[in-house]
């Protein structure tokens, strides 16, 4: 007994750790792809809601789905309302990893599981070359998720089947609706035990199948494991930004509207799974009684049940959604009113001129493309403010907390860059004269130049952990020093945002943005001819002092980016 409950534990890792690897090598092998088609996807809410299925159903999981709906939002790339509309696909497309796992079910004679063994040879020959690894590895995870999925049904019998537990189900399924709630409780349980739902759907596919439980409990438990999921999504994000707090609020506020929805119309909606199995070719399993049944019935229902399984998650999950689709807006304030700003500094960044479904012509279009540019360039400037941060923390949380900002936007910038680009392709696709056709050269330079500036506060986080990595400590000199760089590049910001703002007609020089830049390399020079002599003094510890040019020298390659955007602005004007 002992060894087949080890069995059975060893079994559920096999499948948990098949869902991961297999979920990671699809996510691989899709890398920016995924996102770009997620990028082009959302225009509208029918799009967005296609998006969410297929996303979910090629990388099997609907968290990282919602993993990319939150960078989105982050970057303000997708508005709230549609990253919930891409969350109602996601919900319909997570019930794909049930139809898979009712075939691995199969019949009497033939299983997804028998393939396993023989594709991890495959599976091995694919991940021993470099350029197939991903592959190797979606079909490795996909071989162990089916052959821990059969081991699981083959000992789950053996331990299960007796007298005594048969006996326990069969008086937890005799209190009416209590039973509903009990069995509910123990499919959430069980997904937030495992953090999968899809493995409290397969153990539930174990027990109806084989006559443990009635289907009316097994919808109960499926009910259960659509809201503990939400419960494992809003605990991760209790320590996040607002907005994956409030687009895990969503997600729980939807599958909460469904299973209430199902319980207050409970007997219909098992009516209505009972018809949509029938029309598939098997047996009703809510009218048909499994003990009553004659043989050739119970065969034919036992191969049945996991399909009438994935049928109920997929039917639960389309009525929501067809419901929910038109309260989306409703969804929106019910979120922002749970999870308020608390007027905290703004930490997101939205497009304000152009977006999806928002491609204007000629003159029109670069002008909305101009201001966005403008915005893009006061974003880079925020992302100041936590290089100081970063370089002046006392403590290493303190840093921790400004890198993780650092970080977050140099995200932001990516995601803007190309955002703004698309949207610049989509223009040149119309007529556009040549003046036009320059202005569209001058903003990819620039908004290329301004990804390049988030990348850099990325880069000042990364010297300083490797400062407070090896113990070490700046100067109050240096302190002093660095931040008086920082305020040489935020005049240069400030040259820079009055030379993108101001018409071109109006524009003469850039001699702003030339003092700015001269004064960031003179001090940069003066700086470094002041370490070597200290280097000879032995005034600090060379590997400080090391650090320390680092950062010098980052701030200089950011005041060439900054004035390269204003020489970018003022040669589309000499053309």
């Amino acid at each position: 007994m002992f060894l087949q409950i080890l069995t059975l534990l060893g079994s559920l890792g096999m499948f948990l750790y098949g869902m991961s690897l297999m979920s990671g090598g699809l996510q691989k092998m899709a890398g920016n792809r995924m996102r770009t088609f997620m990028s082009k996807m959302t225009s509208n809410t029918f799009k967005c809601i296609l998006t969410g299925v297929a996303v979910t159903a090629m990388v099997q999981s609907s968290t990282a789905t919602t993993l990319m709906i939150v960078s989105f939002v982050n970057a303000g790339l997708l508005a709230l309302g549609s990253a919930i509309a891409v969350i109602m696909g996601a919900n319909i497309g997570t019930t794909v990893t049930a139809w898979i796992f009712a075939l691995s079910f199969g019949g009497t004679s033939w299983s997804l599981g028998m393939i396993a063994i023989p594709l991890m040879f495959f599976a091995f020959l694919c991940i021993s070359v470099k350029k197939y690894k991903n592959l190797g590895e979606f079909l490795m995870g996909f071989a162990l998720l089916f052959l821990g999925l059969t081991t699981l049904k083959e000992t789950s019998t053996v331990l299960l089947d007796n007298d005594g537990v048969r006996t326990f189900l069969a008086s937890l399924s005799g209190h009416g609706f209590g039973s509903i709630l009990l069995f509910m409780l123990a499919g959430a349980i069980i997904t937030l035990m495992l953090q999968s739902s899809a493995t409290a759907t397969a153990i539930t596919m174990v027990l109806v199948a084989q006559g443990y439980i009635p289907f009316t409990m097994a919808t109960a438990m499926v009910l259960g494991s659509n809201l503990g999921t939400t419960v494992t999504s809003n605990i991760a994000a209790a320590v996040a930004n607002i907005s994956a707090k409030r687009t895990a609020r969503a997600h729980f506020l939807f599958n909460l509207f469904g299973v209430i929805l199902t319980l207050i119309l409970f007997k219909p909606f098992l009516r209505l799974v009972g018809i949509t199995v029938e029309a598939m070719g098997f047996p009703n399993p809510v009218t048909v009684a499994f003990a009553d049944a004659d043989p050739a019935t119970r065969n034919a229902l036992v191969a049945s049940l996991p399909y009438s399984v994935a049928a109920l998650h997929t039917v639960f999950n389309v009525i929501t959604t067809l419901i929910l689709v038109w309260f989306i807006p409703q969804l929106v304030k019910m979120v922002t009113f749970m999870v308020p700003s608390k007027g905290e500094e703004k930490e997101t960044y939205r497009l304000k001129y152009i977006g999806a479904g928002n491609i204007g012509t000629g003159d029109l279009a670069l002008n909305s493309a101009k201001l966005e540019v403008v915005e893009f360039g006061t974003l880079c400037r925020r992302d100041l403010a936590y290089i100081r941060a970063a370089i002046n923390a006392t403590t290493q949380e303190v840093f921790e907390q400004a890198d993780e900002k650092l970080i977050h936007y140099e995200g932001v910038t990516d995601n803007v860059e190309r955002e703004i680009a698309a949207y610049l392709n989509e223009v040149t696709k119309h007529e556009v004269s040549r003046e036009g056709q320059a202005r569209v050269r001058e903003f990819y330079r620039i908004i290329g130049e301004m990804e390049s500036l988030g990348d850099s506060g990325e880069t000042i986080g990364k010297v300083v952990a490797r400062v407070w990595a090896h113990g070490g400590k700046f100067t109050e000199d240096m302190l002093s020093k660095l931040n008086h760089m920082a305020d040489l590049i935020d005049a240069a910001y400030e040259a820079m945002h009055h030379n993108l703002a101001t018409p071109l007609v109006e524009l003469n020089d850039i001699t702003n943005a030339e003092h700015a830049e001269e004064a960031i390399n003179s001090y940069r020079d003066h700086l470094r001819e002041e370490h070597l002599s200290n280097i000879e003094k032995a005034s600090y510890p060379y590997e400080t002092g090391s650090f320390y040019m680092d950062l010098v020298n980052c701030f200089e390659k950011m005041g060439d980016f900054i004035i390269n955007i204003s020489q970018s602005v003022i040669g589309a004007k000499r053309l």
